[in-house]
């Protein structure tokens, strides 16, 4: 491997206490009682399509969705910066990996306006070789498009690449760029999730056990 990629949410960084935190002031706009954090947090990879759905019963395509999300972008850009942090272990295992002299990078569907802000809260906008976000493409994951226009920034093939991720369309987008790829069971899955059956080829449990891989 010459490369690693992350996704953002729920493997490089713990974002589930602001996303959750923008979902309860949306609700209580709309006269409904705050969600606990545990029942916000499985969805916190999914996106505005997950929260809404956790939030308010709304799907896309639904009357009323697209009017939801964008309110909820609204209030999410006012607090998006207030706790962001990185998973434990995750800090070390940059740091291992620049010391092994790999390239690494974020490829997230999280939208530029927030993941470059962040990137640069947690100190890392010069470390990463790049950082792709879901605008930055016509086709966010599931679909390769991100991941392959991150190796092609990173000069990087595909096949040298490593891709992880907690949520299975990370592991679907991974696939298709033709990379190797790992899920990380520390981050947001649910109890419907089952990871084991999406395809990868290794399962952690913390950020440290991603380091034999890559020797």
């Amino acid at each position: 491997m010459r490369a690693v990629l992350f996704d953002f949410d729920g493997t490089l960084a713990d974002t589930a206490p602001d996303l959750g935190y923008a979902l309860n002031l949306q609700r209580q706009r709309h006269g409904r009682e705050p969600l606990p954090d545990a029942t916000i947090r499985p969805y916190a990879s999914h996106g505005t399509q997950g929260l809404l759905r956790i939030g308010f019963d709304l799907a896309p395509g639904q009357a009323g969705f697209a009017e939801m999300r964008s309110e909820y972008l609204a209030l999410y850009e006012s607090v998006f910066c207030r706790q962001p942090a990185l998973f434990d272990g995750v800090a070390e295992l940059l740091l291992e990996i620049e010391q092994m002299g790999l390239h690494w990078g974020v490829v997230t569907n999280k939208p530029a306006r927030f993941t470059l802000p962040l990137m640069a809260r947690l100190g890392l906008e010069r470390r990463a070789a790049c950082v792709v976000s879901g605008d930055d493409c016509a086709r966010l994951k599931p679909y390769p498009d991100t991941l392959l226009l991150a190796a092609e920034q990173v000069g990087t093939a595909p096949i040298d690449t490593v891709y992880v991720g907690d949520a299975e369309r990370d592991i679907e987008a991974g696939l298709a760029a033709g990379m190797a790829t790992v899920v990380v069971r520390y981050g947001y899955l649910g109890e419907d999730d089952r990871p084991e059956e999406w395809g990868a080829q290794h399962i952690i449990d913390v950020p440290g056990e991603l380091l034999p891989l890559l020797r």
